[in-house]
């Protein structure tokens, strides 16, 4: 093994440097205990990291918080098959295959777009939970679902998904992985707004979050009955991708800038050294 592994880090669903939502992305040369990942990922302390490391029928890809393994991250998985490319690991013509807690996740490269693969989520309609409504700040919503992690609420328009301010306290104490809010876009050119708040897994709002536009994809298909969308996640950084729901997958176009390659030194498990 060389002295350190290789670290990158990468804005993902965006084109431009310090926007979008930056993940750091570990290329492994053999595989790391749980503890020893969670430690780099709050070291790190992105919304996401990524490990991946090569086995014979691709890429093992894990993601982690600063405080949690999570089983999907797209804005990760989409930095991570960025680097792939971008280091000639990968071919521009060859398919990046990941093996993740998600089932098979695939990627495929249309410079400067990268297009993931992914498996879509269905929104159940369900009530909110007691405090939901009042953790964000409003008293209603269009419509509140929920899939298999997630609570997605529907809102009246873009300006009030803009102007949330929530208490992140209260949201912390919701049972679900997040809450996604989204409305019908009014800025020009975009189908869809949205935004993601994770303050149970160490993220109070995840700037760009490809996860969600797995639930948000086929939900807003059958709104607006459109094939092909372009989703706005209106954070404070921002950033864009193309929707494409089909059946039981959905496919999320974005593009990818990387900001930092280091080499990370610290390579004993913890608790080795005391």
């Amino acid at each position: 093994m060389a002295d350190g592994l290789l670290l990158y880090q990468v804005d993902a669903f965006t084109a431009d440097a310090y926007a979008g939502n930056p993940a750091a992305v570990c290329l492994l040369e053999r595989e790391m205990s749980d503890e020893w990942m969670q430690a780099v990922a709050a070291e790190m302390n992105l919304s996401e990291t990524a490990f991946l490391f090569l086995i014979e029928q691709g890429y093992s890809l894990r993601w982690f918080t600063p405080v949690a393994e999570v089983n999907l991250c797209g804005h990760a998985t989409l930095a991570a098959a960025h680097v792939l490319w971008e280091q000639n690991l990968l071919e521009t013509g060859e398919k990046a295959r990941f093996f993740t807690r998600s089932g098979p996740l695939f990627a495929s490269y249309n410079k400067p777009w990268i297009e993931l693969d992914f498996p879509a989520q269905t929104v159940v309609q369900t009530q909110a939970p007691n405090g939901l409504h009042a953790a964000l700040g409003i008293t209603k919503s269009l419509y509140t679902g929920k899939s298999a992690e997630d609570f997605l609420l529907e809102l009246d328009s873009e300006v009030t998904v803009r102007k949330l301010k929530p208490d992140f306290r209260r949201l912390r104490e919701i049972s679900a992985r997040g809450v996604i809010v989204t409305a019908k876009a009014s800025t020009g050119g975009y189908d869809f707004v949205s935004r993601f708040f994770a303050p149970a897994f160490g993220i109070e709002e995840d700037p760009v979050t490809g996860s969600s536009h797995c639930a948000l994809g086929p939900y807003w298909r059958k709104k607006l009955g459109k094939e092909r969308m372009l989703a706005l996640q209106a954070s404070r950084r921002g950033g864009e991708l193309y929707v494409v729901p089909a059946e039981e997958r959905v496919f999320l176009s974005g593009r990818a800038v990387t900001v930092l390659r280091g080499e990370l030194l610290a390579l004993d498990e913890p608790g080795e050294r005391r």
